[in-house]
């Protein structure tokens, strides 16, 4: 039988309103489950790098402090914009790029601080009283973090790491978090940028038991519901292949109720898991980056972040032994930012200075062709590559992070697509577009070349 090509009777009507009941019916899980588990991300600052600190090395000055050392650091190197030739990038970038991550090592050296109560906290066991030693750092921490908040040195983003849930340290852990968090609120308030990091996690079941964790704190300490987040790391093959061969991580999103902020990949307990010998143990190791995959796969659409992990090759002893650490933690940062991770650890304040070298070039050298795709898609133009909004959204996406980290000039955005800020987050994150409101006309003053955000 053959359809009619014109007339009345074209086209025809096969769905009634029963059929799209029917199938509305169907797939309202779905629809929930795309609504409700894959909301896309939140258009926030992600910090570029987690830096993590002994609990009882950590002070209100340490951002600072650890600024300073880079500086000197990259000065004894012959300077920023020679170490970052020294690192690869051409003359003209490493030109553009030194006088910003020198500004950004002044003003703001670290982004994410995390106070460390697990791996790197070796205090109790020198002391006679493991316990009461821990519970005295972990009020401490928090006094110094509301004394760094209250003389503007906190970092944009400061918390704890504390003891994972397995059994031998659950209650440790546990009575870390709860002196650490009732501690802040007793002091006057948590501060915007807190993050609480869970370790080495197995089993969905201890993602549920953090989440009951956080949610009685909240109602104990009269927090509003949903304020305590957590990031989990992943440091054990059982949270990408559980004993019934399915991957638990990719259920965390899902069985979090929102509280997972991000996934961070721990690169030497994870290897070690695997019986990795500790020469091959690293960032780029193939069992990594299949790890590191399952976790992109798992998260993606979620909002939920990602972060690598770190390298222990420290740029620390005589000039060659520097230089060689700094090549090699350039080339597993931009490494990381190619492969769509955009946060990653650093152990040691001379490690700064290639974080922000390696990180403002990769927005730098892709800004120009961003930036010229985004102003054609904007105003439809036809140009070289036709965009759809899919990779339109990506391109905002990596402009705002460019803009976010200091890498970029709202004003050089501006000035070369017509978006502000503003503009760029509801083109990246259209479903957060009706709570962004629409741009003022006039351009924001621009920045020094050197300034960071």
């Amino acid at each position: 039988m053959s359809l009619p090509s014109s007339g009345a009777d074209f086209p025809p009507r096969v769905f009634d309103q029963g059929d799209y009941e029917r199938i509305d019916a169907g797939l309202a899980d779905t629809d929930r489950l795309l609504a409700d588990g894959y909301p896309g991300d939140a258009g926030t600052r992600q910090p570029v790098h987690t830096v993590y600190v002994p609990a009882d090395r950590y002070s209100p000055s340490l951002a600072a402090d650890w600024g300073q050392q880079a500086l000197a650091a990259a000065a004894e190197a012959g300077g920023i914009q020679r170490l970052a030739e020294l690192v690869g990038l051409t003359p003209e970038l490493a030109a553009e790029v030194a006088p910003r991550v020198e500004a950004k090592l002044r003003e703001e050296p670290i982004e994410d601080l995390r106070i460390d109560f697990e791996d790197g906290y070796l205090a109790p066991a020198k002391a006679s009283d493991p316990e009461a030693t821990e519970d005295a750092e972990a009020v401490r921490a928090a006094d110094r973090v509301t004394a760094a908040v209250a003389s503007g040195r906190v970092t944009p983003f400061v918390g704890i790491r504390f003891k994972c849930l397995e059994e031998a340290t659950r209650r440790r852990g546990l009575r870390t978090l709860e002196l650490f968090v009732s501690r802040l609120v007793q002091q006057g308030g948590l501060p915007e940028g807190l993050v609480l990091t869970l370790p080495k996690v197995s089993t969905v079941e201890q993602v549920k038991a953090m989440v009951y964790a956080v949610e009685r704190l909240e109602s104990s300490l009269r927090l509003h519901p949903g304020r305590l987040g957590f990031e989990v790391q992943v440091e054990t093959p059982q949270l990408i292949i559980g004993a019934d061969g399915s991957h638990p991580v990719a259920q965390l999103p899902h069985q979090a109720d929102g509280r997972i902020t991000a996934l961070h990949y721990g690169t030497y307990d994870y290897s070690a898991s695997l019986q990795i010998a500790a020469a091959y143990q690293s960032m780029e190791h193939p069992a990594a980056d299949f790890a590191k995959e399952v976790m992109q796969l798992a998260v993606a659409g979620t909002g939920i972040r990602l972060s690598d992990g770190s390298t222990n090759i420290l740029p620390v002893g005589d000039a060659a032994q520097r230089e060689e650490a700094w090549k090699l933690h350039a080339r597993l940062v931009r490494r990381s930012l190619e492969r769509g991770y955009y946060q990653g650890w650093d152990l040691h304040a001379h490690q700064l200075p290639t974080r922000y070298i390696a990180t403002y070039a990769f927005y730098r050298e892709g800004l120009p062709k961003a930036t010229e795709r985004l102003r054609n898609y904007v105003q439809q133009t036809v140009g070289a590559v036709l965009d759809e909004p899919a990779t339109a959204r990506a391109l905002a996406a990596f402009v705002l992070r460019g803009v976010q980290c200091g890498a970029v000039g709202p004003d050089e955005v501006r000035a070369s697509t017509g978006l502000s800020e503003r503009d760029l987050i509801r083109l990246a994150h259209p479903r957060l577009a009706e709570q962004i409101p629409a741009t003022i006309v006039a351009a924001p003053a621009a920045e020094p070349q050197g300034a960071s955000r």
